[in-house]
């Protein structure tokens, strides 16, 4: 029985019996008396969890303001995470900091990583540093206002529409849209909104970083399906979306197949070793941009086999690129 197991039947025990003896807690849990001991005090110390010791019937109870009607269905803080599904929520608190300022949410949520680093740890000292080692590397992120998130996070729990100004960059314009927000996306360290706009009838996403103003509007969402979501926007490879899917079929030389192999380019993709050690790797896609700067990303180690539109492009990318440099 691990300690998070430990603390469910604790609570359970003293919730059923309202009053457990430390003997018939001991013999619950099959532990040491230290171990138990240290289990009690970190309920109540680092959890906040209202265990109290009642000296006339020798045995741990809820305090009695735990126990009215009104809050019978308390519950002990922290109880019902794993100290896996712990670190995944650090892991959380880090993309959020990673926000342009961090500032609301980072005040929102700083109780709660207080109460997280507590449960990571039997020290204080002990949980911050376990904390300073969980790092997410962020290379070419486009940072996010903060208020926008918090905004767009709080119209998706609501259901409500948004207002936007939002600046294309295909046309380095800014235009305005009515917006009912379905999903975030968070795509190679940057955050996307996937919404109906009623301004273009159709689903779009939108780069949360290109919003330039976002206001919430009283009226409730379009709803949509999540396989109408994904029809839209998870059939093809990246984050460009489109109705007509192609299959691409890249080989690697052997010395990249040796990792491209563990690397998932698409869910859907397909892929298969080769007799001389190339490796074939197929995938969806609908926009070739962002899979053609994939590939070229591997250099001569890979080549496109198909389709022949796919191909040209990579090769009229590399004549364009070996102009600038001639240019230059």
């Amino acid at each position: 029985m691990d300690r998070t197991e430990r603390f469910y039947t604790i609570e359970r025990l003293i919730r059923s019996r309202g009053c457990v003896s430390f003997a018939a807690l001991q013999e619950e849990l099959g532990v040491s008396r230290a171990t138990l001991n240290r289990d009690l005090l970190y309920l109540r110390s680092r959890m906040d969890a209202p265990i109290v010791f009642d000296r006339h019937d020798n045995g741990y109870r809820l305090a009695p303001e735990v126990r009215d009607a009104r809050q019978r269905e308390h519950q002990l803080p922290g109880v019902w995470f794993s100290e896996r599904e712990i670190h995944a929520l650090l892991t959380m608190h880090q993309l959020v900091q990673g926000l342009d300022d961090g500032g609301v949410l980072g005040r929102h949520l700083q109780p709660v990583l207080e109460k997280l680093q507590g449960m990571l740890g039997n020290s204080a000292a002990e949980s911050v540093e376990l904390v300073s080692r969980i790092r997410i590397q962020s290379a070419f992120k486009r940072p996010v206002k903060s208020r926008y998130f918090e905004m767009i996070g709080s119209a998706l729990v609501t259901r409500r529409r948004i207002h936007l100004h939002y600046l294309g960059r295909a046309r380095n314009a800014t235009s305005e849209r009515l917006v009912s927000p379905q999903r975030l996306v968070h795509y190679r360290n940057t955050w996307y909104l996937d919404a109906w706009c009623h301004t273009a009838r159709e689903l779009r996403r939108f780069a949360l970083d290109a919003i330039a103003d976002a206001k919430p509007v009283d009226e409730p969402c379009k709803e949509l399906s999540q396989k109408a979501l994904e029809a839209a926007f998870d059939r093809g490879y990246g984050v460009i979306s489109g109705k007509d899917i192609q299959w691409a079929s890249i080989v690697f030389e052997a010395e990249t197949a040796r990792w491209v192999s563990h690397e998932v380019w698409h869910p859907r993709q397909r892929g298969k070793h080769l007799p001389d050690g190339r490796y074939r790797l197929e995938v969806p896609y609908a926009d070739p941009t962002e899979l053609v700067m994939d590939i070229m990303r591997q250099g001569a180690r890979a080549v496109v086999e198909s389709p022949d539109t796919l191909r040209q492009q990579v090769i009229d990318t590399i004549a364009a690129m070996k102009k600038a440099y001639t240019r230059s």
